[in-house]
C-alpha cells in the first residue's frame, strides 16, 4: 500500500512537472527574496532568457526601473498569504524590448503551512491589448462622429427599443435613453402624425425592412420641426437582427425652401398667364400716345417690353440680402417706362429684409399690373400715390398704395391668385396687417408690421 501511494505521488509530480513544462504561459517560481528558483520553457520564449540565465537571479531583472514598486507590493501580499490578482504591466526582455504582459501571483505553501515563495504566471498581452485599443479607438471614433454629426442619431434593440442616443437628440427633445423608452416618447410627436409614424416604424421593426418617414418632432421650446427619419437593421453573420441604427435629419429649412419654390413657380405661372394681357395693355397705352411727339409706337412699345423683361428677371433672382425700398418700388414699376409721371413716390430711406422685399415686391408688381389693366394707370389722367413711414427701433413699416382719377372701382366678383400676392402673402410671410379698400374713386392698399426692416439699411445700385 505504501508503495502504491509513493508511486501515485511520483506520478502526480511528473504530471505537474509536465504541465508546467508544456504550458503556453510563463510559469516562474521565486522565493520571498524575489530569487528565481524555477523557469519553464514558456518563460524562456516570452522573456528571452534561458533557465540557466535566470535561476538564482532576482526577478527584478525583468522589471523596469519605474515599476520596481510592483515587486514590493507583490511580496507584501504574498507574505500575508494573499493572491495577487491578474494585472497588466510591462516587463523587460533580454533584448531590452518592453513587452506588455498579464501577471498573476500566488503564494507557495510547504507541507507545514509555511509560505516559502511565490508562483508567477505571465502571458503576453501585446496582441490582446492592441485589439482592445483598436476597439476603444473605434468606439471613440464612433462616439466622436455620432456626437458631432448634424443628425440626431440613435441605436435600438431588435424589438425597436432605444438603447442609445446622441446628445443632439437629447438636447432637442429633452429626453434621454430612459425617456425615449417610455411613453414620454409619444409626447414629441404631433398627435395627428404619431399613430402613422409609430405604426410604420414598428411594422418595419417586425418585418426587418429599412424604415424611412417624414414627420414633425417637438423640441424643448415647444415648437415642431420636420425631420427625415431613417433606420437600418444591423445583422449578424446568420442574418439575425442584433440592433437598429437610426438618424433624424432636420429638413425644416428644405421644406420651407420647397414651399417657397412652389410659390415662385405658381407666381411665374400666374405672371405668364397675365403677361400677354399686360403686353396688350402696354400696346394700347403706347398706341394712344403715339402722336404726342414722344417717339414712334414701335420704339416706345419696345422700351416698355424691355422694362417688363428686366423686372421679370429681377423677380426670378429673388435672392436679395437687403433691398432699398424706394429702389424696389421704382424697379417694380420700371416696365411702365415714362408713365412714372403718374406716380407720387415718397418715404424715408430704408432697407428691407430679404423676406419683406420679396413679399412687397410681388405685391407692388401685382398692384401695378392690375392698375395698368383696370385701374388708375389704364387712363392717362390716373394717379397713384405710393408712400411709407418707418420706426427703425422696432423695424416697423407702414406702407400704402392709393389710386385716383381712374375708372370707377368695384370689388372683384371672385378672389384670384392676384389677391393672394397683394394681401394673403404679406399676411402669412411677414405677419403684417394688410387692407384692400375698393373705394369707387380708387383702390387703396395698406400694409403695416414690425421687424420688416433690415438691421443696417443699405441701398443697392441700380442695374
Amino acid at each position: 500500500m505504501p508503495d502504491r501511494t509513493q508511486d501515485y505521488v511520483k506520478a502526480q509530480d511528473h504530471f505537474y512537472a509536465a504541465l508546467v513544462e508544456s504550458s503556453d504561459d510563463a510559469i516562474v517560481a521565486k522565493d520571498l527574496n524575489s530569487t528565481v528558483v524555477s523557469w519553464n520553457p514558456a518563460a524562456e520564449r516570452l522573456f528571452g532568457y534561458v533557465a540557466d540565465e535566470m535561476i538564482g537571479e532576482s526577478i527584478r531583472k525583468l522589471i523596469p526601473a519605474d515599476r520596481q514598486q510592483e515587486e514590493d507590493e507583490i511580496l507584501a501580499k504574498i507574505t500575508r498569504g494573499e493572491r495577487f490578482p491578474q494585472f497588466t504591466t510591462e516587463r523587460m526582455r533580454k533584448d531590452g524590448q518592453l513587452i506588455r504582459v498579464f501577471v498573476t501571483v500566488s503564494p507557495v505553501i510547504d507541507s507545514h503551512g509555511n509560505i516559502v515563495g511565490a508562483c508567477k504566471i505571465a502571458r503576453d498581452a501585446t496582441e490582446y491589448l492592441a485589439a482592445q485599443e483598436r476597439i476603444e479607438e473605434s468606439e471613440k471614433l464612433f462616439r466622436t462622429l455620432a456626437e458631432n454629426i448634424a443628425q440626431m442619431a440613435w441605436i435600438a434593440a431588435p424589438d425597436g427599443t432605444i438603447t442609445w442616443c446622441n446628445q443632439r437628440l437629447t438636447d432637442y427633445t429633452g429626453l434621454d435613453v430612459e425617456g425615449l423608452k417610455s411613453v414620454d416618447r409619444q409626447k414629441i410627436h404631433q398627435p395627428e402624425h404619431a399613430s402613422r409614424v409609430l405604426g410604420r416604424y414598428y411594422h418595419c421593426i417586425e418585418s426587418g425592412e429599412d424604415w424611412e418617414d417624414i414627420y414633425p418632432l417637438r423640441g424643448l421650446d415647444g415648437e415642431f420641426r420636420w425631420f427625415l427619419g431613417r433606420a437600418t437593421p444591423i445583422r449578424d453573420r446568420h442574418g439575425k437582427i442584433t440592433q437598429w441604427c437610426g438618424t433624424h435629419t432636420d429638413i425644416t429649412d428644405q421644406r420651407e425652401q420647397a414651399d417657397r419654390i412652389r410659390l415662385m413657380l405658381h407666381e411665374v405661372n400666374h405672371r405668364t398667364k397675365n403677361l400677354l394681357a399686360t403686353v396688350q395693355a402696354l400696346a394700347r397705352r403706347t398706341a394712344s400716345g403715339a402722336e404726342d411727339g414722344n417717339g414712334s409706337f414701335v420704339e416706345r412699345f419696345e422700351q416698355r417690353v424691355e422694362g417688363l423683361a428686366t423686372n421679370q428677371d429681377l423677380l426670378v433672382k429673388g435672392e436679395w440680402r437687403e433691398v432699398d425700398l424706394e429702389e424696389l418700388v421704382r424697379r417694380q414699376l420700371g416696365f411702365l417706362g415714362e408713365d412714372h409721371a403718374q406716380f407720387e413716390i415718397a418715404g424715408p430711406s430704408c432697407a428691407l429684409s430679404a423676406n419683406t422685399a420679396e413679399a412687397i415686391g410681388m405685391g407692388i408688381h401685382e398692384l401695378a399690373t392690375n392698375s395698368l389693366k383696370y385701374g388708375a394707370l389704364s387712363v392717362p389722367e390716373g394717379k397713384v400715390a405710393i408712400g411709407w413711414e418707418t420706426e427703425p427701433v422696432t423695424g416697423r413699416l407702414s406702407m400704402w398704395w392709393r389710386e385716383r382719377g381712374g375708372p370707377r372701382v368695384s370689388p372683384p366678383t371672385r378672389k384670384g391668385f392676384g389677391t393672394t400676392l397683394i394681401a394673403d402673402l404679406p399676411r402669412a410671410k411677414l405677419n403684417a396687417e394688410v387692407t384692400l379698400d375698393y373705394d369707387p374713386k380708387g383702390l387703396a392698399w395698406t400694409l403695416s408690421g414690425e421687424n420688416l426692416l433690415a438691421e443696417e439699411p443699405q441701398g443697392i445700385a441700380a442695374e
